[in-house]
């Protein structure tokens, strides 16, 4: 609904990533001077001393004279996986979002999609921002999918690599098998071999591991494609499952979720065809991969479709 909140702008989120896409955060994790932040990593003087201040109102940054420091509160928010504030560097996928967001004008007038920075750090921001989405959530819906299941059910993950959801089925149980492309199976494998996950790199669009499963789970995924490589995913997930076995789909359902149109926006500026899809769609796809008794159900905040193989 049209209201006067479009006039805000995200200027804390804007500051804090420019700080940490500039070095400044990670150089602040010692005490320092203004002096010396801006000389060690070639700043402008009068641009550290102002962005600065302003962190230091905003409680990110603590003062004493000419010297500064991360505060308390935000080495925990950012450094610390212990502490109950703890977000890591889930805002700077956020952030990174907005600088993609101001493009929207570019794909209006030619369709393409904006020119991405080459920046590795980008997969990890990325990661942490859907591991702070999923970690509430997660529970819950392994807890779904998983009733009633029995032990030992094989699991397969695709799209899963930053392993909220896989350690939440594996801490349930379930033997599970993560599928995810190279750069983030490199960033994760360590993590995965402790949990006694199979992290295995690969694209789902060429191929997905042989199985047999009894269930797989699509978190997030369907949202980045368009209708043809959604259809043939079904198509592979189908293949790879004993019959009767169950595909879980979590996504935003266009026409049941208020916030699904708007999150189309974000796939027009981040994909090459990639949307949000109506339950009428998604019962299509799956219905023509072979799948029956097509279901949708809301869990933890989360909207879960769900179908059983033939």
């Amino acid at each position: 609904m049209p209201d006067d909140k479009i006039m805000a702008l995200p200027q804390e989120l804007l500051i804090l990533g420019a700080a940490v896409k500039t070095g400044m955060v990670e150089a602040l994790r010692q005490s320092t001077t203004y002096s010396t932040l801006a000389k060690e990593l070639n700043l402008n003087p009068r641009a550290v001393r102002v962005v600065i201040e302003a962190l230091a109102d905003l409680g990110y940054i603590t003062r004493q004279g000419e010297t500064v420091v991360l505060s308390e509160d935000a080495q925990k928010m950012i450094y610390d996986p212990e502490a109950p504030n703890y977000i890591g560097f889930a805002f700077m996928h956020r952030y990174n979002m907005i600088r993609s967001w101001v493009r929207l004008p570019e794909v209006l007038i030619n369709g393409q999609l904006p020119t991405r920075e080459q920046d590795p750090e980008n997969t990890r921001y990325f990661m942490e921002g859907m591991r702070h989405g999923a970690e509430k959530s997660a529970p819950a819906i392994a807890d779904y999918l998983l009733a009633d299941t029995g032990s030992c059910i094989q699991l397969l993950d695709i799209g899963g690599g930053p392993l909220i959801y896989g350690s939440a089925f594996s801490a349930r149980g379930a033997k599970v098998t993560v599928l995810d492309l190279p750069p983030v199976v490199k960033l994760m494998q360590e993590k995965a071999n402790t949990m006694g996950i199979a992290l295995i790199p690969g694209d789902f669009n060429q191929g997905l591991p042989p199985g047999p499963f009894n269930l797989a789970y699509l978190g997030n995924v369907c949202h980045i494609f368009g209708e043809t490589e959604n259809r043939e995913l079904f198509r592979k997930v189908k293949n790879v499952l004993v019959p009767g076995g169950r595909i879980a789909v979590v996504d935003m359902v266009r026409g049941t979720n208020p916030f699904a149109a708007v999150f189309g926006v974000n796939m027009l500026l981040n994909t090459a065809n990639g949307g949000t899809w109506t339950l009428d769609q998604y019962t299509d796809w799956l219905t023509d991969a072979d799948f029956k008794d097509v279901s949708l159900k809301e869990v933890a905040g989360r909207q879960i479709i769900t179908a059983i193989c033939s």
